[in-house]
């Protein structure tokens, strides 16, 4: 049986973090929640999670802070699929123009 880290798993391995994301997790805090609609983000630390808003101060649309598929937190403002299982978490555009970079 393949192990988690080897080829044709279907478990993904989340990118490793530098020292200025960790950092900006330990002052800011650890989870992201965002808007789906239309893109508010805001940090948390996971004591706090229950304050977290379910509809966005905004426009009222969804505030999304872990992924519907597996349940998992989101560690960046500009995820547009999930770390750990893969699937989406919202569309990969706002405003006309790619959350994330080509390649990233």
């Amino acid at each position: 049986m393949p192990s988690a880290n080897e080829p044709g798993t279907t478990r993904r391995r989340a990118p490793r973090r530098n020292w200025i994301q960790e950092e900006r997790r330990q002052t800011l805090g650890d989870w992201v929640a965002f808007c789906v609609s239309c893109g508010h983000t805001l940090r948390y630390f996971e004591e706090s999670e229950p304050e977290v808003p379910r509809a966005c101060p905004q426009c009222r649309a969804e505030v999304r802070r872990r992924c519907p598929a597996c349940d998992a937190r989101f560690p960046s403002a500009f995820q547009v699929e999930c770390e750990e299982c893969g699937a989406p978490v919202r569309e990969a555009e706002l405003f006309g123009g790619p959350i994330r970079k080509p390649g990233r």
